[in-house]
């Protein structure tokens, strides 16, 4: 080996100045604690507020509760409140080395305050790592999730998954705009229709926080109505927040906000958007660049600043319920967000549920309305077609349409398109005995029967075996009868009825969002109608009885809502708009429909569930598992001294293949469920008395997850039969 490298056995010795120099400086740095993202063994803490406090993301109720960490000096800088961590969980009081605990499996959390000191008396391990310096999580967000969690009987982790979006680092990166200053207050508008309409939206730009329930007029005037609201809230130096079902809602009023606002003033959150597109948006809120907001239930968490209004669109429709845990709806999150944030409140609809009714009936909020002389000014004409009407018409035996029903559709393709809502999706959803109307079932796994195209055999809806020798057991008859037809064929029976006029679909597999002013007929599923240029000529509302015959505390209460929000498409009466339903005249919600009325029909049914004691009047919960569990469950818990349990009653069994809605039994099991009322003002009670023995029973290693053993729980579950 030459000199230059320095002899073999010389070592260090042997080096050169340089050399030397490099191996000393080497040795130095090796001295001092380098980032250790496992253990931190050995690196200073942090000389101020040493300690984190840290929520781990661990979903479970035993754990819902913050633990402490300590902080790395070389992690002091970004170890704020607010920011995204990773820690050590799980380790064991005897994983101690060098004064910190060790071990555990890495996990995800948010730092939420730094401490001078812990409340926990033996050694802390520290932070992993600071996976991002953006504060994501503010005060406000944090004490909105708590109540969120502790409403329904949740734990905050849950919560907070569906309150702060995924991280994106390329979002974060960029930078948001700056934010732009306050628009001038706009006009009352189309707002003057209603009584103390104009008060309201002055009102806003005043600083002021109104509450109101707000029975929308017929038409597609809503959406400006809503960014008018948001204007005048933006006026006023604050933020807004509007919620509506779904994404065709969100593109209405997105544009009803850029007409109104103009580019940049307002950000769209939705679930579909995109993981990095959402989070670039959220960021925008979240640093005040952005101080208005429109999305689906996924925005209803968004952390708008100076929160103004919040503003919710047709609080009765599925959409606005969370389906994961804890399961919370959009109206009621929203309403905790005003009461925490002392801000405006604005709860929408052409319909009205029984909670809207019960926020007026209470004095809590207001009613926007409008005069009797107005709603009919805008109102379609509504005539109906009952069970007497149908037997004398001869049509309808012969076919679907009532002779009514076929008149009104002649009459509204000579002047635009028709509407026709049915019920159910597909071909022949449902099939029953000709004779005696028992339905059809499946001789394997009692499934129900759908008819296929084309004349095929019929096919089971849970399994798919199909059936080619099919006779009643009740009567021993072998003819069927469509229990509800379906959108596509009854789309294909008024194709051949009308064989001039082109027939278009709305539904599940493709939903429409707009349709031309031209003559066609539009065959909807409910929720699913598109909004047609200039407004439907007719409508017609098919199948009435199917919604109707809903075993569920809310079916004439939806069946109406569903029956507005296509009947709202509908041109004016003074226009020809005609809608005809068919459904028993006689019932209540088809009165309503009849006489535009939601809101007289939600006060009703509020009257009669206060007598019964049924919700919102009262507060509820369900409790699902198996008879085992579920009798464990209910001896555990100290449930308060005015709560009532009614059942257990056995639910339906889960078939392989078959549908299966959250919360339901897995598989092949028999679960059964209690439902565990008290009276107003014992809802907090009753929501922590079950977290407690959900949590207690979860510790002791008892099923809570969807396992062996599992118990569910659901506080004010929307479908209590």
């Amino acid at each position: 080996m030459s000199s230059e490298n320095g002899s073999v056995d010389g070592g260090a010795e042997g080096a050169q100045p340089e050399q030397l120099a490099f191996i000393r400086e080497s040795v130095r740095k090796a001295k001092v604690p380098r980032a250790k993202p496992r253990t931190w063994r050995g690196a200073a803490l942090a000389k101020e507020l040493p300690v984190a406090r840290v929520l781990v993301d661990k979903g479970v109720l035993h754990l819902d509760r913050y633990f402490d960490y300590a902080v790395p000096e070389e992690l002091d800088a970004d170890a704020q409140p607010g920011v995204r961590v990773r820690v050590r969980f799980g380790a064991g009081r005897g994983r101690v080395r060098e004064g910190r605990r060790e071990g555990g499996g890495l996990i995800d959390g948010f730092l939420v305050e730094r401490l001078a000191e812990s409340d926990y008396s033996g050694p802390l391990a520290a932070l992993a790592q600071v996976v991002s310096p953006e504060p994501v999580l503010s005060e406000e967000l944090l004490g909105l999730a708590r109540a969120v969690a502790d409403r329904y009987a949740g734990s905050l982790a849950d919560v907070l998954q569906l309150a702060v979006p995924p991280r994106s680092a390329r979002a974060e990166q960029r930078p948001s705009p700056e934010p732009l200053p306050p628009p001038p207050a706009p006009e009352v508008g189309s707002w003057g229709r209603y009584e103390r309409g104009d008060a309201f939206v002055e009102s806003l730009a005043s600083g002021g926080a109104p509450r109101a329930v707000w029975n929308a007029l017929p038409g597609p005037e809503w959406s400006a109505e809503l960014a008018r609201a948001v204007a005048a809230t933006l006026a006023s130096g604050r933020g807004a927040l509007v919620v509506v079902p779904d994404g065709r809602a969100v593109a209405r009023v997105d544009a009803a906000l850029t007409s109104v606002l103009g580019e940049g003033r307002h950000a769209v959150l939705t679930a579909d958007a995109g993981p990095e597109k959402r989070y670039r948006e959220w960021l925008a809120v979240r640093r005040g660049a952005v101080r208005a907001v429109v999305g689906t239930r996924a925005a209803m968490f968004a952390p708008v600043r100076d929160l103004g209004l919040v503003a919710l669109w047709d609080d009765g429709d599925d959409s606005h319920s969370e389906p994961h845990a804890p399961q919370p709806h959009a109206r009621e999150v929203l309403l905790l967000r005003a009461a925490q944030d002392k801000c405006g409140f604005l709860l929408g609809s052409w319909s009205c549920t029984v909670e809207a009714a019960q926020l007026v009936e209470s004095g809590w909020a207001r009613p926007l309305i409008a005069s009797r002389e107005q709603v009919r000014a805008v109102a379609p004409l509504v005539r109906t077609v009952g069970d007497q009407d149908l037997a004398r018409d001869e049509a309808a035996r012969a076919a679907r349409l009532p002779t009514l029903a076929w008149h009104a559709v002649r009459e509204g393709l000579r002047h635009g398109p028709v509407l026709v809502q049915v019920p159910r999706r597909g071909y022949v959803p449902r099939m029953a005995c000709a004779n005696c109307r028992e339905p059809a079932r499946c001789r394997h796994c009692a499934g129900p029967l759908e008819g296929q195209e084309s004349g095929a055999a019929l096919r089971c809806g849970w399994c798919g075996r199909e059936e080619g020798a099919w006779h009643c057991p009740e009567c021993g008859g072998f003819r069927l009868r469509a229990q509800v037809v379906g959108a596509r064929r009854t789309a294909e029976e008024l194709g051949r009825a009308f064989p001039a006029v082109p027939v278009r679909t709305s539904g599940r597999e493709h939903v429409l969002d707009t349709v031309p002013g031209a003559p066609a007929l539009v065959v909807s599923t409910p929720g699913a109608e598109p909004v047609a240029e200039g407004g439907y000529a007719a409508a017609l509302l098919l199948d009435g009885w199917a919604m109707l015959g809903r075993p569920d505390l809310r079916a004439g209460e939806d069946a109406l809502r569903r029956w507005i929000a296509a009947s709202a498409l509908v041109r004016a009466q003074e226009a020809g708009g005609t809608v005809v339903v068919v459904a028993e005249p006689t019932l209540r919600p088809v009165q309503a429909l009849v006489r535009w009325d939601p809101v007289g029909h939600a006060v009703r049914e509020l009257g009669e569930r206060a007598e019964l004691g049924f919700p919102p009047v009262s507060r509820m919960a369900a409790v699902s598992g198996t008879g085992e569990a579920l009798a464990e469950f209910l001896a555990a818990v100290e449930l308060p001294a005015e709560a009532e349990v009614l059942g257990p009653v056995p639910l339906p069994v889960t078939v392989a293949g078959g549908p299966r809605r959250v919360g339901a039994p897995p598989v092949g099991e028999r679960w059964e469920r209690v439902l565990v009322r008290v009276p107003p003002g014992r809802g907090a009670a009753l929501a922590s008395s079950l977290k407690s023995a959900q949590a207690t029973r979860m510790a002791r290693g008892g099923g809570g997850g969807g396992g062996e053993g599992a118990v569910w729980v659901r506080i004010d579950p929307p479908d209590i039969g």
